[in-house]
């Protein structure tokens, strides 16, 4: 594997310029107690942002936690951060330590932020101004010492301009923003990332893969990577299960890679914008989910797939 000019940045590998920008602003705001605010797409590695910031910080040796605030109800979502006292609700049996309080002295990571409820936006917006909240179902307040580091995959301006997040916390997140690039344009540590998961599986399987087949290489590095750096060890891992040998064979990577969407064939090149509207015409325009991937020459996997990742 050739890695010339490549760094591993808190687990973070790459030799893209731009990368190599997003770990300066990352050094740089390590040494600050400033709010964080990290943009990327889902599987581009935002968490592992937020953990560099904290093993840079002052805070390297408390507690870093982290919640995905799109994965929980608001209900729960609140108990979740807030902590609740015994009786505060139905099932409220004991005292229960939120977040905020268990992540005391250290790092908070507040993943999927835009998601957060509007009820719940007002109270973080007042965690962060008076550095303190109240369990639900509490009346003794409890103090704040923790630093936050949000991640999103939406502008959150444009969310804020559509009602569903509000402006002035917006500004108290975003003290320091950080926008990771997605795969597709830093397309110089595809094959780089390729080689370090299957060295890493290497090491850990019972296949040994020495060679990638030029074919291989080739679907490999012309994919859009709509999944980041989670799909892309997603399909080695596929590749280390499916196949045999020491090469690594085209027939050996998941079906949309044997694919040849018609929308790709139209424009090898075409835009996330357009990509979102032709499966959302192809969704008005056909009866059925199957029917509207057809029309498009995916696979009803890959339409699916693309869906979750445009939220259609």
């Amino acid at each position: 594997m050739q890695i010339e000019n490549a760094q591993n940045f808190h687990g973070m590998l790459s030799r893209s310029p731009a990368m190599r920008d997003v770990f300066q602003i990352i050094q740089t705001a390590a040494q600050t107690e400033a709010t964080v605010l990290v943009r990327g797409e889902s599987g581009s590695g935002k968490e592992l942002v937020a953990r560099a910031i904290h093993e840079l910080s002052a805070r390297r040796n408390a507690p870093f936690l982290a919640v995905n605030c799109a994965a929980l109800s608001s209900n729960l979502l609140e108990s979740e951060l807030f902590g609740h006292v015994r009786g505060a609700f139905t099932g409220a049996i004991k005292d229960h330590h939120g977040l905020f309080q268990r992540a005391h002295g250290g790092t908070l990571f507040l993943d999927e932020i835009a998601e957060l409820p509007l009820e719940l936006q007002a109270k973080l917006l007042r965690v962060i101004q008076e550095r303190n909240y109240l369990p639900v179902g509490g009346v003794i307040s409890m103090p704040v010492n923790v630093r936050l580091v949000a991640a999103t995959h939406r502008a959150l301006r444009e969310e804020v301009k559509n009602g569903r997040f509000r402006e002035d916390l917006m500004y108290r997140l975003r003290v320091v923003p950080i926008y990771l690039p997605p795969l597709r344009e830093r397309r110089e540590d595809i094959g780089l990332l390729i080689w370090h998961f299957i060295e890493q599986h290497n090491a850990a399987n019972r296949r040994k893969i020495e060679k990638i087949e030029p074919e291989a290489m080739r679907l490999l590095l012309d994919y859009p990577w709509y999944g980041n750096i989670r799909e892309l060890h997603n399909v080695v891992e596929y590749a280390f299960a499916v196949g045999r040998g020491t090469v690594l064979r085209s027939t050996e990577l998941p079906p949309e890679f044997r694919e040849i969407p018609a929308i790709q064939s139209q424009n090898k090149s075409i835009s996330i914008d357009d990509e979102k509207a032709m499966i959302q015409r192809a969704l008005t325009e056909n009866k059925n989910v199957n029917t509207a991937a057809q029309a498009l020459g995916m696979s009803r996997a890959t339409f699916w797939r693309k869906r979750k990742l445009y939220d259609i």
